[in-house]
């Protein structure tokens, strides 16, 4: 087995440190959040006092971080002077696709192999070691990088070159956000028809309509699975996470002169959905915004 460092235990990267070290790797996990620190230490990783104690011998350094400005500045100030030579340096946050590939090309310069390699999945199955990792750098990166993603996901698919990965992520979670706010808008529209909702969903969910965020993830409580829906909407994917997410690709369409009128709308409402308070809300929970609104 090998040491691993582990930098970011939030609420994605606690669950993907803990089942690194459930499959016998020393992990050294670091975090500002002392919470953060005593809970990855209960799920059997070694905590440490900074970024750069985490790094010294590790061969794999794995970040999973807030935002591009904080991957930067790790690496710029701690990965890519401390790591070991062989070390496969690993960032699975989300982030924009230029800055993950100027945090790869910091790392080249230095002769080290870098991945970025964001997650689909969430909370639940970032605990269950259940993840999909979208990998983009080289074949080499990608070959090493693949074992240690492995251990904490389903699926570890290499994406392309890198900031491939990010691409991925992002035109992945566009697509995400535009088809739950469709969901959303039929099961509305079916409700005000009188229709009743389980039966739509039986029929819908077989039908030409169907999808993941119909028969996955139901905005609708006490129809299909269980899903947050029917937790009043807690947990989950967060809602500020999701507009995240789609501000990203709207960078991206922008950097590529990519027209995206549906991934736009769905911005503006996530949008206004967020600054109406329910940022920590689960993302399919706009549903009842736009039961609330008329057409206009």
């Amino acid at each position: 087995m090998a040491r691993v460092a582990f930098i970011g235990l939030g609420n994605m990267g606690g669950g993907m440190a803990a089942n690194l070290a459930k499959a016998g790797h020393d992990v050294r996990a670091f975090d500002l959040s002392q919470d953060a620190l005593d809970r990855a230490k209960a799920a059997g990783c070694l905590p440490v006092a900074s970024a750069a104690e985490a790094i010294a011998g590790a061969e794999a350094v794995v970040t999973m971080l807030p935002a591009g400005s904080h991957v930067e500045a790790v690496y710029t100030g701690d990965i890519v002077e401390h790591a070991e030579p062989g070390a496969i340096l690993i960032d699975c946050s989300t982030i924009d696709v230029a800055t993950a590939r100027r945090v790869g090309e910091a790392a080249a310069a230095r002769g080290l192999l870098a991945v970025d390699a964001p997650v689909s999945g969430g909370i639940a199955a970032a605990n269950a070691g259940t993840l999909t990792f979208m990998v983009g750098g080289t074949e080499a990166g990608f070959n090493r990088a693949e074992p240690f993603l492995a251990e904490m996901g389903k699926a570890v698919i290499h994406a392309g070159a890198s900031g491939a990965g990010q691409g991925a992520k992002i035109c992945n979670n566009m697509l995400l956000g535009a088809e739950m706010i469709a969901t959303c808008e039929a099961f509305v529209l079916a409700e005000k028809l009188g229709l009743d909702l389980q039966r739509f969903y039986d029929i819908a969910s077989v039908s030409s309509g169907q999808s993941w965020s119909m028969t996955s993830y139901c905005p609708v409580p006490g129809v299909g699975p269980e899903t947050p829906a029917d937790r009043d909407y807690q947990g989950g994917f967060a809602a500020a996470l999701m507009l995240k997410d789609l501000k990203l690709a709207m960078e991206a369409a922008g950097l590529a002169d990519a027209a995206t009128p549906m991934g736009a709308r769905a911005a503006e409402l996530y949008e206004a959905y967020v600054a109406e308070g329910n940022g920590g809300s689960d993302f399919s929970g706009i549903i009842r915004r736009l039961r609330e609104q008329k057409r206009g």
